[in-house]
């Protein structure tokens, strides 16, 4: 046990030689944007998005077609080269003319799409860089209740070996050197499951930021935001890239609905052939002509039925997404609030109380005027409250990146 526990407390020095990443969260953040794979990926879904505006805007291409006519297997094909073969030949070109403006109707619908993947492009970007703030939190929290816990344990440690000196020369009780000893062992315990809660969330961030390999060596080095207390204040809400997002999209059913009702305009194909004759004397001719679609069966009532359906789906999750974003920025308020007060609370008297109360036992128990119980009860409360400052504060941190992400967003590109 004792040798496990040596190791731990090498790991630190171990990791410097090595070489370790010490990041601050704005190094972080350049390396998240230059290295996500999210962020990839919904720039390539803006490109495809750009690549159907490309398609949108393509007039139909023509039809040209060549054709073999009157030829007669009782009569021969004739001699000579191709062109005196008995046989008609017509060459025909048809171009397809589309009416009720469904060329403008699929532009349009194609650009808001468009505009609507650069704004999830956007959100992309909002959500993922609070997953990063996140990871990055957890990291520095990691890092410090790693500090506390291994700390404790070596306190323990040396406690339990000058309770085996102490026990020898008569001055404790056995059954005070095994409290000792229980207690060294659940401090160990405590920091080894503090390394590997660190362990994880170096692997988190390195995801993040494109470090894979380089996960055993990050650490962050930034210090927790300080309070806030001025006033919050929101940006307008009509700003967020998920709402302009799903105006978008909703744009872009308006415009779907009107090239489904478009269809009810008969598109016009017109054609012009040139036609070689020589079943009798050899004549050449022209002619052209002129096809339009016949609404026999149906005119497009399934399809623009479900125009308007996904019309009202698109609206319908407008609304929905308007009254998410409210109900979002209100809980990022109140859980704002709540940490600030929380880490005030503890800050404020709470934790200093509890290092001048474990310093005092200390101190006591060192010149026997106080229990063992009574020592042992103070270094928990100490560590409980220590562990429970290090949670505030990131915390604290974590909700005012949602704050600011949900309700003082600016442009992240």
């Amino acid at each position: 046990m004792r040798l496990q526990l040596i190791a731990l407390l090498l790991l630190p020095a171990a990791c410097l030689a090595q070489g370790t990443t010490a990041l601050s969260l704005h190094e972080a953040e350049n390396l998240w944007r230059e290295h996500s794979r999210e962020l990839r990926l919904a720039r390539a879904a803006e490109s495809g998005a750009a690549a159907d505006l490309q398609t949108a805007g393509q007039r139909p291409n023509p039809d040209v077609s060549l054709n073999m006519l009157s030829i007669s297997p009782w009569s021969g094909y004739g001699s000579g080269p191709w062109k005196d073969k008995k046989m008609d030949t017509q060459l025909r070109l048809d171009q397809l003319i589309e009416r009720g403006s469904k060329r403008d109707l699929r532009i349009k619908g194609a650009e808001a799409r468009l505009e609507a993947a650069r704004f999830d492009s956007d959100e992309t970007m909002r959500q993922q860089l609070g997953a990063l703030r996140y990871a990055y939190y957890n990291l520095l929290l990691a890092q410090e209740r790693r500090k506390l816990a291994t700390d404790t344990a070596a306190l323990y440690g040396r406690s339990a070996d000058a309770g085996k000196l102490r026990q020898k020369a008569g001055d404790i009780a056995p059954v005070d050197v095994s409290r000792l000893q229980i207690d060294k062992a659940r401090a160990d315990s405590d920091a080894r499951q503090a390394q590997a809660e660190f362990e994880q969330a170096q692997v988190v961030l390195a995801y993040l930021i494109g470090r894979e390999g380089e996960a055993a060596t990050l650490q962050a080095n930034e210090s927790w935001p300080a309070l806030e207390e001025q006033a919050l204040r929101e940006a307008p809400l009509e700003q967020r890239p998920d709402l302009e997002a799903a105006r978008r999209r909703l744009a872009a059913a308006e415009a779907d609905r009107d090239l489904a009702r478009a269809r009810k305009s008969r598109d016009v194909t017109l054609g012009v052939q040139y036609e070689h004759n020589m079943q009798n004397a050899p004549t050449n001719s022209y002619g052209f002509g002129v096809s339009v679609p016949l609404f026999i069966w149906h005119e497009y009532e399934g399809e623009i039925a479900r125009a308007e359906s996904e019309l009202d789906a698109a609206r319908l999750q407008m609304e929905q997404q308007q009254a998410q974003a409210v109900g979002q920025v209100a809980q990022a308020r109140s859980a704002l609030l709540s940490a600030r007060e929380r880490v005030k609370r503890l800050e404020g008297g709470l934790l200093l109380d509890a290092e001048r109360v474990a310093k005092a036992a200390e101190l006591a128990y060192s010149k026997g005027a106080m229990g063992l119980m009574d020592l042992l009860d103070a270094r928990r409360t100490l560590r409980q409250i220590q562990v429970e400052a290090a949670s505030a504060r990131a915390d604290y941190a974590k909700a005012l990146s949602d704050w600011q992400l949900q309700a003082e967003f600016r442009n992240l590109k």
